[in-house]
């Protein structure tokens, strides 16, 4: 069997205001494969941004049980898996937490892989979190813009 090399994926999430029109980028290398992806929404949240962008990273990933390094600026996205916060949330049924759409969707994909978490400065000078943060703030500026529901739904429960 073939070994398949580690994978990189760099993540930024952004918005203007907070709520406000948000977006992500992404820059996912494995090899000399390199792929940029990002998206944006009318009215969301930093932290939705942040942990969406990692979703939706992983979700790219063609096979199962991959190592996968996650280089993000999110303390929130990096500690809630560091530092067990998920598996508590988790345990308590996400009682009083946002973001659990996300979260549950983070948790399917998660398990596919071997992923270790990496924080890293944000506006620091890093290349591939520097260029994850120009896609993240073009996206969140496009037109017509779509919802997003999982935020809105967030609020109505408030």
């Amino acid at each position: 069997m073939d070994k398949k090399p580690a994978i990189y994926l760099y993540t930024d999430g952004a918005a203007s205001g907070n709520p406000g029109p948000g977006g992500y980028g992404i820059v996912l290398r494995c090899g000399n494969y390199e792929k940029e992806l990002s998206g944006g929404f009318a009215r969301t949240t930093n932290n939705r941004m942040e942990l969406l962008a990692v979703i939706i990273g992983l979700e790219q990933i063609k096979w199962e049980n991959a190592e996968v390094h996650v280089w993000s600026d999110s303390s929130y996205v990096v500690k809630a898996l560091n530092e067990g916060w998920l598996e508590n949330w988790k345990r308590t049924g996400f009682k009083k937490k946002k973001n659990v759409d996300l979260w549950l969707r983070f948790d399917a994909v998660f398990h596919r892989h071997r992923v270790a978490f990496h924080w890293i400065k944000g506006h620091a000078g890093h290349p591939e979190n520097e260029r994850c943060d120009r896609l993240a703030v073009a996206a969140y500026q496009a037109p017509n813009l779509p919802e997003d529901t999982g935020y809105e739904a967030d609020n109505q429960l408030l």
